[in-house]
């Protein structure tokens, strides 16, 4: 079957729009487009499953590594106050490596200083728990993409991509998430893909899960390569994506089927 077949299949598959109202600017969280159940999973602490990754990285916070035994709580002091607002502030440009990173490679950059590779690429459960845990000192706060003009040329490059027709189902990000938000696919409702909730817990994963994961999925969906860990890209829509939902509250850990 052709590819644009194969896209207008897909498409055939999206239903009903949802119920949720939209925000005065129509833009929504992933949550709003969520079941009652899930809702209520997310807003419950006692119920969210992200809450176990949080708590473990509260443990990593503290935990000595290295031959001196320092830690992050030995260098920040308490998260609750040294990491409040940080994670609405990445992807951010790193003068030191004259580059944008996100708050995974932010946090990595810190670990390595205490014990080198002491974090691997990838979904690495001690990274998510870190992670989880110093996003989880902002939930609430807006997301606040820097004001930083180094950031643009990259921002753009990921503003191109959402918008770019990829794999064999000839689809952009923007064909699902803005062109048919609120409908369903398969059954699932389709979010207008704002990162608010990263790391975020995914019963489809039974697990907690970086934003990467889920775009590398998203890739797979419309049958394309994904690109590689840690490539230029996702740190691209990364820095679009954020600037997209500038002003959203942060909700990690959030929680999605």
């Amino acid at each position: 079957m052709r590819a644009w077949a194969w896209a207008c299949a897909l498409l055939a598959l999206l239903g009903s729009a949802a119920v949720a109202e939209p925000l005065p600017d129509g833009r929504r969280s992933g949550l709003e487009f969520m079941g009652e159940s899930t809702q209520a999973m997310q807003r419950d602490d006692a119920l969210n499953p992200g809450m176990l990754w949080v708590l473990e990285g509260e443990a990593v916070w503290s935990q000595p590594v290295g031959a001196d035994g320092r830690s992050c709580a030995g260098c920040h002091g308490a998260a609750r106050q040294a990491m409040r607002g940080v994670a609405a502030r990445y992807p951010a440009f790193d003068t030191a490596l004259q580059r944008p990173i996100d708050l995974r490679q932010r946090i990595a950059s810190c670990r390595q200083k205490l014990q080198p590779q002491a974090i691997t690429p990838g979904d690495a459960p001690q990274a998510l728990a870190l992670e989880a845990y110093v996003a989880f000192q902002s939930r609430g706060l807006p997301i606040t993409p820097p004001a930083d003009p180094r950031l643009e040329p990259a921002r753009d490059r990921g503003r191109r991509l959402f918008h770019q027709r990829l794999g064999q189902l000839d689809l952009a990000c923007s064909d699902c998430h803005e062109a048919h938000a609120g409908r369903r696919l398969g059954g699932s409702p389709i979010p207008q893909a704002h990162p608010t909730g990263y790391p975020i817990y995914r019963l489809e994963w039974q697990g907690l899960g970086s934003l990467q994961r889920r775009l590398r999925a998203c890739l797979s969906g419309v049958r394309a390569e994904p690109f590689a860990w840690g490539a230029a890209e996702w740190l691209e829509l990364e820095l679009f994506l954020a600037w997209r939902a500038r002003g959203m509250p942060l909700e990690s850990p959030a929680v999605r089927p």
